[in-house]
């Protein structure tokens, strides 16, 4: 697909690394499957993926934990 931020690139599969905060906890999930642009090196993770992660974040920030990092897993 063609990138949506610079409209020169195209997308590739690959792997990134997504940090999210909330609170007092930060979450890091590595190796997370994306696309990324050839050319600016935009990130785009499908919405299965994007859900999946917000509900595992959801459930660290509920246990109250305070920095997590870990590698993703295919359901």
């Amino acid at each position: 697909m063609k990138c949506a931020i610079c409209r020169h690139g195209e997308t590739i599969p690959g792997k990134v690394t997504i940090t999210l905060d909330r609170n007092e906890t930060t979450f890091v999930i590595k190796n997370v499957p994306a696309m990324v642009c050839g050319n600016c090196g935009e990130e785009y993770v499908s919405e299965e993926i994007t859900a999946r992660l917000l509900e595992t974040a959801e459930s660290a920030v509920k246990a109250g934990v305070r920095v997590d990092i870990r590698d993703y897993v295919a359901a």
